[in-house]
């Protein structure tokens, strides 16, 4: 299952040294994506991974904290919805009125 790993890493001031831990991080296995903040000096990782492994690589370059791990939110998709709603309202069309009913009785 995906897993949201946000990290902060003080080392992190400029392109150069963002750069390093991108690098460091990419080597992991099963990473989907990462995000680097400077401003914050905050790092996001979205995938399979494992987070020791993600700090581990991070220590190199000096002290870091991880400030949260959860699960990865999904796009949750509305067509789906939409779609049934829509087979509803033909199926409730399709029924016969009252006044069809009598028709075909005569």
């Amino acid at each position: 299952m995906a897993q949201k790993v946000v990290l902060r890493v003080p080392a992190m001031t400029d392109d150069k040294t963002k750069q390093k831990a991108m690098e460091a991080v990419a080597e992991i296995y099963g990473i989907d994506s990462i995000a680097a903040d400077l401003k914050d000096n905050k790092m996001t990782v979205i995938g399979d991974m494992d987070t020791v492994a993600i700090a581990k690589k991070l220590k190199k370059l000096g002290k870091i904290d991880i400030v949260s791990v959860g699960p990865a939110k999904e796009e949750k998709k509305p067509e789906k919805k939409d779609e049934k709603k829509e087979e509803k309202k033909d199926e409730n069309s399709k029924k016969p009125t009252e006044g069809e009913k009598q028709k075909d009785k005569k």
